[in-house]
């Protein structure tokens, strides 16, 4: 109760500083010659989000790039031994691959998925069509760690002679093969396989419900005009519909690959980056909470950021190209 009340007050008082700081501002403004005034009038406000970046933002970043340049406890410079003894780490190119294996499937199946599922749930009366939407969105309303433990029960192994409560292993079983510890198995990275599942099971609604709309929103003539060529539904869809909403599908792939790239909470509630499941996000956690390795935990972050940056920018891109095609 007493966590509440704090953040209830936390909250007030935020939005009383807040409103303080602007009224502020404003008579402050209002006390200078009006020529003045139209001059520093979008300064003096633009500021303090300014400032607020800069402290929450960009100082951290530059303190953690001073950081990935020292030792352990961040106290006498190492020059570039943090990346030199990353990059000749073998389970570091590990986590590497891991990473590029989860970019290369989760962005490609979710929006592929969740594209499917808009075209069929289209389809439907304005009824059904509710009904399956709600129940394919009805993951995101979900927290990760409560996701990762569904699927942990999912996908749970226990010793033979043992009731099983792993429906997975409940349906390889029925099928006359033997139960699988498919967390804890490193064949060919299955595990961290089955880790994507997961995310691709929270994201698909959120991809099906924006392309769904892209969809609604393509012009009824050219789908006449198609089906008036004779055109099938496959060739509507390709050749008509999807070069039309092609942005939009390109905007959730987009953002889809940037999650993916900061994925960190399935991993750490399902198998703690064991068993060769660990990815970027969680190396820099454990060095840096429970190694307490500052200046290597820097490091992995700014390998990170040195990825994620190109795809930010071509978020940016890809949203500046929609505006422009609207």
């Amino acid at each position: 109760m007493g966590d509440i009340i704090f953040s209830l007050v936390a909250i007030v008082i935020g939005i009383a500083a807040s409103y303080g700081l602007y009224w502020l501002l404003n008579f402050l403004l209002s006390l200078l010659p009006e020529h003045i005034q139209k001059k520093v009038n979008w300064l003096a406000f633009l500021t303090p989000a300014a400032v607020l970046v800069i402290l929450v933002l960009i100082m951290p970043l530059l303190q953690t790039v001073i950081w990935s340049f020292k030792d352990d406890r961040a106290r006498e410079w190492v020059g570039l031994k943090n990346y030199i003894d990353l990059f000749t780490d073998e389970r570091f190119l590990g986590i590497l691959l891991n990473n590029f294996l989860w970019v290369l499937v989760v962005p490609a199946v979710t929006v592929a998925i969740g594209t499917a599922a808009a075209t069929l749930t289209n389809q439907v009366g304005p009824t059904r069509e509710k009904i399956f939407k709600s129940l394919i969105f009805m993951p995101m309303a979900i927290s990760f760690v409560s996701a990762s433990t569904i699927w942990a029960y999912f996908y749970a192994y226990v010793p033979p002679g043992r009731p099983e409560i792993g429906l997975l292993n409940a349906l390889v079983k029925s099928l006359g093969f033997e139960a699988q510890p498919w967390l804890t198995m490193d064949q060919g990275r299955l595990n961290s396989f089955l880790l994507m599942a997961v995310l691709v099971w929270l994201q698909v609604g959120y991809a099906m419900v924006v392309i769904s709309a892209a969809i609604k929103g393509v012009p009824e003539e050219t789908i006449e005009a198609a089906q008036l060529d004779g055109a099938n539904a496959w060739q509507i869809f390709a050749g008509v519909i999807l070069p039309q909403i092609w942005g939009t599908v390109m905007s959730v792939f987009v953002t889809i690959l940037i999650l993916v790239m900061k994925i960190f909470d399935i991993v750490l509630a399902m198998t703690r980056g064991n068993f060769t499941t660990s990815v970027l996000a969680f190396e820099w956690y454990k060095q840096y909470f429970e190694n307490s390795n500052i200046g290597p935990a820097s490091a992995v972050v700014m390998v990170l950021v040195l990825l994620i940056a190109p795809l930010m920018w071509l978020q940016i891109n890809t949203v500046r190209q929609q505006e422009m095609l609207r």
